[in-house]
This record gives structure tokens, C-alpha cells and sequence, in this order.
């Protein structure tokens, strides 16, 4: 950031929480968006205090990048009440639940607690088109800033899709166009702004982080917010296709807008995932709302490829195909991106995948019969399941089934997964990482799961 845009950012932020000496950041995390928040306040001038429940050992990687910075102080492996009681504001982590202790100890002290999400939503200058969803809301957004790109040069691309929405912050102004990728924690964070994207487009709502949330109902409602603050001159943009969209959106202010996949069927694209159509007409929608030339639109699509974790082609090696789409962390997107494949008309191609892991107290009843399914249609070659609670829910629900199960081995690591893989895959064949299940437990996060699977594809097949 230059000086004037830090005198001019922190002047905006003490408008409104007063003088700020020293902040606690509570939750360093994996992701980034903890240490962004580091960096931000860090260039502020202002006393960081980071503390986190994960130890030393487990955030060596995060540490890394911002042990360098002075004026930081880090409690790791716990929180001190003092922190959250010593400090002019809070900023939390969004994976951090509102009703934490420690949250409830500042809020007794009146001390202000934030997000970066909301910090962002309150300083922007520029409308927001955000997106969220339970799956496809990634994609969704960039092919939005791809297409916006065909008719503006300062478009960008942040929130949760690994890009920190406070490292771009200075960079905005009011003709940017802005995509945010936003997931249900982040919006929860925003609730108390009662402000919602000027755009907003919900790819679709399945159960997922029922882990985290008492009920799907619960997990409903915090998608919901991403339209809760619309004004009558803002836009949702929902799914034609999902019936529980269908279903609430006329609680919009807001002008409702439909996407739907027909629209965009037989144009010729250059990713996999015939789900990925979904993802294609809801960007379509919001690049119609700017003009954009739909001709323009459909030429730019060569140059557009899966996003790193989602059925991105890893390698073809020995006419064997490998395909990473870790980021499938439900049953329904594994399920989603095993059809692609299985449907394609043009491909004749038996599929080894590398399942399971975590569980979110999911259902895996439907995965578990598709993979049957498909097995004994002979176009799955072969299941490997990584070592986890969920892993032990598709087993006893395949368990159920007079099949034989002599195709099914499990592993408690990706390298003995590839390895495993490699034992039976022959030309023609699809080597596909489609989990179905989180990763917590053998991996980080799921990009550390899908980062081993292409370490061991190399490692194996070159």
C-alpha cells in the first residue's frame, strides 16, 4: 500500500472503531486470510497480537511469511483472556463460531469485534457482484471477471477463493468491478453491516458443514444472506433448476434473475464437468447485465481452463488421464464430477477414484449406491478410499449391498493411493481424485490433499 492510501484506510477504520493502537487477530489459519489481516494492520502502524488455538507446529507454513514483521506478537496453542480484553478491536477468523467464549469475554468489555469480510463490505468503494453457493461458486466467479474482462480493464477477484479481500482493498475504486467469492461463514460476518452485494448469485444450496451448523435449515439461512440487504435496484441470481432456490427467492427485494443450463448447451467449452454448464449460465447472466456481447463471450471460452482443485487435468501421461478435483468435499460434487466423465459420449474411459476422507455429518447413502452402480456397469475400474470418518460411513452404506466389493481398498495416504492406482490403470483409463468428504485429518485442507495427489502422480507415472 502507499502512505496516502494507508493514512486514508486507517482514517476510515478509526472513524469508525476509534483510535486503534493494538488489535488481537484471533485465528491465523491455513488459508490466508489470517495473515492478510496480519500484513493489513501490520502497514496500518498499528500493535498486532495474533493468537491462535492451532500450535507453532501445525502454522509453521503461515508463520513463515509473517514471523519477519515487527511489532507482532503471537500466542499460539491457546487464547489469553487478556487479549480479548487489552485490544481496541478484534478481528476473527470467519472458521471462528460467534458464540466462542473468548468473543463473549470481549463483547462484555465492549470491545468491537470484526471481520475482515466486514472491514472490506464497509470501506469498499465499488459495487460488489458476490457469489456463493455450495459448490461451483469458484468457477462461477471467475468465468464472471473473465468475462468482464472482455469490456473492462480494472476488474478484480477476491474473498474466498484464496485471494484475501484485504490485500486488494487499496486497489479499488468506484469504477473497479468487484467479484467476491463468499462462503456462509464470511456472510454470517457480514450480517451485522446489513449490507449485501449489488449483484448477488447463488449457484446452488446442498447440505454441507453440518459439522458446523445444528441443521441444514441453519445452513440455509446463512446462504441467505447474501440477498437479505438488497435493495429493489440490486439483482439474485439463482438456479432455474434448484427447486429450494426457486423457493426462497421471492423473499428478495431485490430483481430476481434465473439462470438455466439450456441456455448454454452445445457451446463449446474447454473444461470438464458438464456441471460446470450451471456455473457457465449463471456468469452469463451477470455478463448480459453489463452488455457484453454474447459472441465475445462465447470466443473467449477457449482460453478459459478448470481452476486449480476443480477436475483440473493434472497431466495425460501414457494415455492415462489425471484429473484433481479435491475440492468436491460432498458426496453430490463427487457424485457431479464422476457423471461428467461417465456421460461423455465421447469417451469410452473406466475410472479409478480416489475417495472418501472426512466427514461433515453427511449422508452417503446416494454416493455409495452410485459408485455400486457404476462398478458393476464396469465404468468404474476401481475405488480407493483415503483413510476417515466418512470413509467408514461409504463403507458400511456399500456394505448393504450384495456386490462383490474386491474393487474397493483403502489407504491412509495419497502417495499409497496414486500407487495403488497405478497397479491398475492401463491407456484409456481416467485416474480421478473426486473425495466426496472433507480433509481434515490426513491433509491440511483439501488444496494440501489435491497438491499430494499431483506430487504423486509425477511421482509414479512420469
Amino acid at each position: 500500500m502507499t502512505l496516502s492510501s494507508i493514512q486514508k484506510i486507517k482514517k476510515q477504520i478509526e472513524a469508525q472503531y476509534g483510535p486503534l493502537k493494538r488489535i488481537t487477530i484471533m485465528g491465523l489459519g491455513l488459508h490466508g486470510g489470517g495473515l492478510s489481516a496480519v500484513y493489513f494492520f501490520n502497514q496500518l502502524g498499528i500493535k498486532v497480537v495474533v493468537t491462535d488455538l492451532k500450535k507453532e507446529k501445525d502454522l509453521k507454513e503461515s508463520l513463515k511469511k509473517v514471523r519477519h514483521l515487527k511489532n507482532i506478537e503471537f500466542v499460539l496453542g491457546q487464547h489469553r483472556d487478556i487479549d480479548f480484553i487489552n485490544t481496541d478491536l478484534i478481528i476473527k477468523n470467519p472458521a471462528v463460531p460467534h458464540n466462542s467464549p473468548y468473543l463473549k469475554i470481549a463483547a462484555k468489555h465492549k470491545i468491537p469485534i470484526e471481520s475482515d469480510i466486514g472491514l472490506f463490505f464497509e470501506l469498499c468503494r465499488a459495487p460488489i457482484i458476490g457469489v456463493t453457493g455450495t459448490k461451483g461458486k469458484s468457477t462461477t466467479t471467475a468465468l464472471i471477471a473473465h468475462f468482464l474482462k472482455l469490456k473492462y480493464s480494472d476488474v478484480i477477484l477476491a474473498g474466498n477463493l484464496r485471494r484475501p479481500v484485504l490485500d486488494v482493498l487499496d486497489k479499488i475504486n468506484f469504477k473497479t468491478k468487484v467479484i467476491l467469492e463468499l462462503s456462509s461463514w464470511q456472510l454470517e460476518d457480514m450480517k451485522k453491516h446489513q449490507k449485501s452485494p449489488h449483484i448477488a448469485i447463488i449457484t446452488n444450496i446442498m447440505p454441507d458443514h453440518l459439522n458446523s451448523y445444528s441443521n441444514f435449515k441453519q445452513y440455509v439461512s446463512a446462504k441467505k444472506l447474501i440477498f437479505k440487504f438488497q435493495k429493489p435496484n440490486d439483482y439474485l441470481i439463482v438456479n432455474n433448476n434448484d427447486s429450494l432456490l426457486k423457493q426462497i427467492s421471492p423473499q428478495a427485494k431485490s430483481k430476481v434473475v434465473f439462470f438455466n443450463r439450456q441456455k448454454v448447451e452445445g457451446w463449446k467449452t474447454f473444461f470438464y464437468g458438464e456441471h460446470n454448464l450451471d456455473n457457465l449460465a449463471a456468469a452469463l447472466e451477470v455478463a448480459k447485465l453489463f452488455k457484453i456481447p454474447e459472441k465475445k463471450i462465447k470466443n473467449s471460452l477457449k482460453r478459459f481452463k478448470n481452476l486449480e482443485g476443480r477436475m483440473e487435468v493434472v497431466a495425460k501421461i501414457k494415455g492415462i488421464t489425471f484429473i484433481n478435483d479435491t475440492t468436491a468435499t460432498i458426496p453430490e460434487a463427487a457424485i457431479a464430477g464422476l457423471s461428467s466423465l461417465i456421460n461423455n459420449k465421447n469417451s469410452t474411459a473406466k475410472i479409478i477414484l480416489i475417495a472418501g476422507g472426512a466427514d461433515k455429518n453427511l449422508d452417503f447413502k446416494k454416493f455409495a449406491e452410485f459408485i455400486i452402480q457404476k462398478a458393476e456397469a464396469n465404468e468404474i475400474k476401481k475405488v480407493i478410499l483415503l483413510t476417515g470418518t466418512a470413509t467408514e460411513k461409504i463403507k458400511a452404506e456399500i456394505s448393504k449391498y450384495n456386490s462383490k466389493l474386491d474393487f474397493i481398498k483403502e489407504t491412509n495416504s495419497m502417495e499409497k493411493a496414486v500407487k495403488q492406482a497405478k497397479s491398475v490403470a492401463q491407456k484409456g483409463d481416467i485416474v480421478l481424485l473426486s473425495p466426496g468428504a472433507a480433509s481434515f485429518g490426513l491433509f491440511a485442507h483439501e488444496f494440501e490433499r489435491g497438491e499430494k495427489f499431483n506430487q504423486a502422480v509425477f511421482k509414479f507415472f512420469s
